[in-house]
């Protein structure tokens, strides 16, 4: 992988579980970072334009939410 994804989450987030659950069914590294356990991590999803989770983050993309085929255009950029 040339670009790390990031999952921006939270516990018990439906949406999140399912695009790391895409990730990791494509075989996919990614970072989660949860956004209830860090005030960095809710000004990181901050900064990037969004209030809610889940954000992915693979260099210049970024996906609010979960819709699978702006996920996959998420993995071939970071591949």
């Amino acid at each position: 992988m040339s670009e790390q994804v990031i999952v921006y989450s939270t516990a018990g987030c439906s949406e999140c579980n399912m695009v790391k659950k895409m990730l990791t069914e494509q075989g996919v590294p990614f970072e989660v970072r949860d956004v209830m356990t860090s005030t960095q991590y809710q000004d990181e999803v901050e900064k990037l334009g969004f209030m809610g989770v889940p954000v992915t983050v693979a260099g210049n993309v970024v996906v609010k939410g979960f819709n699978a085929d702006e996920i996959q255009v998420l993995i071939q950029a970071a591949v």
